[in-house]
């Protein structure tokens, strides 16, 4: 009876999360219900783990928090705060595009920060549009002063696929001249998610110019899907829990600088499709077609 007793008592005692519990904490600028619905859906995929939510203003510096910890970076005003000083826990950013961590840091890549891509693959992106519009041939590109550096990867991703790139700047938003050259030379056109370029600003003007000459826009993200380009690859809430899921399963040493999620969708716009005179878009079988092509590219 004795030995029952200690038993029990040991049991109360136990830390919440269990002898392996990690610390997982999330923060952003501020806790709102897209946040808290994250930081829950994380919670409910790891109920050993302890998953909390702290707004980064109420953290202090990144050296003060215990070292151990897993640090989930929401937002570009958490990632300014861990890039302060290099001392701190390691930390998964998410919501960082290529052109923004190019913009921030240039080449620099700090051994604490791992940048999980919110832009979608430009190789998935190319391979979209060649499942979509299989005669096309020249993809027009616009390029701003933080996306240049892109161009060279691009190139190297179409000309296996028997695809010409066709880069044009437009440095000069208010100038239409540099669209228009591309659209004239161009059998469709690529967005790169670059917020400079593709904006609500520049929204009404890439479209309209891009309908006028019956030219279908791919990309750059779901919301340009939305207001009337055909279509674009993305990875949701879950492709992104899926991902943190599995590095969280590892040593923050094991974790990678940099990484595209591996599990995606298609988003199509079919009204826009009729008007283009493109087939009806399975999103289903689009993504599956696109996985497939990625399987055989990386076995």
């Amino acid at each position: 009876m004795h030995l029952v007793r200690r038993w029990l008592l040991l049991i109360c005692l136990w830390p919440l999360g269990g002898p392996w519990a990690s610390e997982i904490l999330l923060t952003a600028s501020q806790d709102g219900p897209s946040v808290e619905q994250f930081v829950q859906a994380l919670r409910e995929r790891r109920p050993a783990d302890i998953v909390r939510f702290v707004p980064v203003d109420e953290l202090g510096r990144p050296a003060k928090l215990d070292p151990t910890i897993r640090l989930i970076l929401l937002d570009s005003a958490s990632l300014e705060w861990r890039l302060s000083e290099n001392p701190g826990p390691p930390a998964l950013a998410l919501r960082v595009s290529r052109v923004q961590a190019e913009k921030r840091l240039g080449k620099l890549r700090p051994a604490y920060l791992s940048l999980l891509w919110s832009d979608p693959p430009l190789d998935r992106q190319l391979r979209l549009t060649r499942y979509l519009l299989p005669q096309a041939r020249r993809i027009g590109v616009l390029y701003g002063q933080h996306s240049q550096f892109l161009l060279e990867e691009l190139r190297r991703a179409a000309q296996p696929m028997g695809l010409e790139i066709v880069a044009q700047a437009w440095p000069d938003l208010r100038d239409s001249r540099p669209l228009q050259t591309l659209l004239q030379n161009s059998d469709v056109l690529l967005g790169i998610d670059d917020p400079q370029l593709y904006s609500p600003k520049t929204a009404k003007n890439l479209l309209l110019s891009s309908y006028a000459r019956q030219m279908a826009l791919i990309g750059p993200t779901a919301g340009f899907v939305r207001a009337g380009s055909l279509a674009s690859t993305l990875s949701d809430q879950d492709d992104w829990l899926a991902v943190l899921d599995r590095l969280l399963d590892q040593s923050p040493g094991k974790w990678p600088r940099a990484q595209y999620p591996t599990h995606f969708h298609v988003v199509g716009n079919q009204q826009v499709a009729r008007a283009l005179g493109v087939e009806t878009i399975d999103p289903l079988a689009a993504a599956q077609a696109l996985a497939l092509a990625e399987g055989e590219r990386r076995p």
